[in-house]
């Protein structure tokens, strides 16, 4: 077993992997920045470590300090969270060669699903469904990007090689809007994510957004934790997750879990990770892969029982994984609220200081959150303050007990989008399940 862990990000997931490690036995270090000294899981590690100013790039994206940290506190391993350097293949190959752990995918294998036209590629290879496109870069001849999008058949979306978290995309409807979209699309990919590379492909209009659980270890052993929808999304960003995905039947499940299976042997793939598909029309398309833990893996835990950060932290500890696939069984369902300090209309951010935070408990009611009464949401980072998840024995009675729970949040002080989550719990549409990715972006343009 690991003897100590520095554990690389911040709010909730930082609190999530430190219980973790508390529950397994190891210790904990906390790297913070100098506006998270105050941070739950700062103060509940055994050891924190300053690693910087605010700025991200100055702290939690700073590698040289982060594997100072984990050298002068001898620690062994460092747990990325997601986010921040969760998928950096560079930073996995630093920590490694530095002697350390890396408590994830092997930097090979970071790099190569990082890519994704390699990663298209790869997933073609092991058989996997992928959504029609160009297949390669698009380059400065306009001609033949002309004659991709023709081939592919409007409308196409941009895509940057290197991109991810719904960034670096562009929607092109006409061919007469293709050029200027390809160098808009390539300028922003260049600034955020030092790559310019770009492709192609089909733009599907109504998929919705599915994505397999899987975990594998260090000996060719792989399971799949089943599905999640996570289509409501806004700017492509998920805003609520659930498991099982409506109407997905577990003949589908069992299918596509199974290839998600055979791709993680045929890449060596090693921990937790994530095969995201867009559905449409009963068909599955490939779209990336990530490498890490997700935001949304509580509601996998939920209904299936299996804690997902710890099996990385014994994965990681050169175990073999503690489950075959026939011991994996789905029990009811689970849905998530992603609760974000802004706005609920305007999205605007919303820092500041929490008077009051109330947590809603009862049965199959969870909540992941690093608040506290007093602690000051800081303006630098993402604007997640909280996860509710609930658990029930059906979709219905899950979206009965998310209504409840969502009235019985109080988060005093700032502003947080649980208005809109307590309006989507209670929509028709969304209460009838199967609503595509694009829905609460129609919904909010009626408000």
């Amino acid at each position: 077993m690991l003897s100590k862990v520095v554990i690389a990000n911040r709010g909730e997931i930082a609190l999530r992997v430190l219980r973790a490690c508390r529950e397994l036995g190891i210790r904990t270090v906390a790297v913070h920045s100098t506006a998270d000294r105050d941070l739950k899981h700062v103060r509940l590690a055994d050891e924190s470590v300053c690693i910087g100013p605010p700025h991200p790039a100055q702290s939690y994206l700073n590698i040289p300090a982060v594997i100072s940290a984990a050298e002068v506190t001898d620690a062994v391993a460092i747990h990325p969270g997601y986010g921040f350097l969760s998928e950096n293949a560079d930073f996995a190959e630093r920590v490694e060669q530095s002697g350390f752990i890396f408590v994830g995918p092997r930097p090979e294998t970071i790099r190569l699903m990082g890519d994704k036209i390699l990663a298209i590629h790869a997933m073609k290879a092991a058989g996997m469904p992928c959504v029609p496109g160009s297949g390669k870069p698009l380059t400065d001849d306009m001609p033949e990007n002309f004659r991709l999008g023709r081939e592919i058949g409007y409308p196409v979306i941009i895509k940057a090689a290197g991109g991810g978290g719904g960034r670096g995309m562009r929607v092109v409807h006409v061919e007469a809007a293709l050029k200027a979209a390809i160098q808009l699309t390539k300028t922003e990919a260049l600034a955020a994510f030092q790559n310019d590379t770009v492709y192609l492909e089909k733009f599907l209009e109504h998929p919705r957004h599915i994505e397999f659980q899987v975990m594998a270890d260090n000996f060719g052993n792989c399971v799949y934790l089943g599905e999640r929808d996570c289509s409501m999304q806004r700017r492509h960003q998920k805003v609520i997750e659930e498991s099982p995905a409506p109407g997905i039947s577990a003949d589908v499940r069992a299918y596509m879990g199974q290839r998600c299976v055979d791709a993680c042997q045929r890449i060596g793939y090693r921990g937790a990770g994530t095969f995201e598909f867009l559905y449409e029309n009963g068909e599955f398309y490939f779209i990336e892969m990530n490498t890490r833990v997700q935001v949304e893996h509580p509601v996998t835990e939920m209904v299936t029982g299996f804690d997902i950060v710890k099996e990385q932290l014994l994965v990681a500890s050169g175990l073999a994984l503690s489950v075959r696939q026939e011991d994996v069984v789905m029990r009811g369902h689970a849905v998530e609220c992603r609760i974000n300090a802004e706005d609920p209309k305007t999205f605007r951010p919303s820092p500041g200081r929490i008077n009051i935070f109330h947590a809603p408990g009862g049965p199959g009611v969870r909540v992941d959150s690093h608040l506290y009464d007093g602690y000051v949401v800081p303006p630098y980072y993402d604007s997640l303050v909280a996860k509710l998840i609930v658990h029930g024995e059906t979709r219905a009675g899950a979206l009965a007990r998310m209504a409840t729970a969502l009235d019985e949040l109080v988060v005093d002080g700032i502003v947080t989008n649980v208005p809109l989550h307590r309006e989507l719990v209670r929509d028709a549409a969304f209460a009838a399940g199967g609503t595509d990715i694009h829905y609460l972006e129609r919904r909010l343009a009626l408000d």
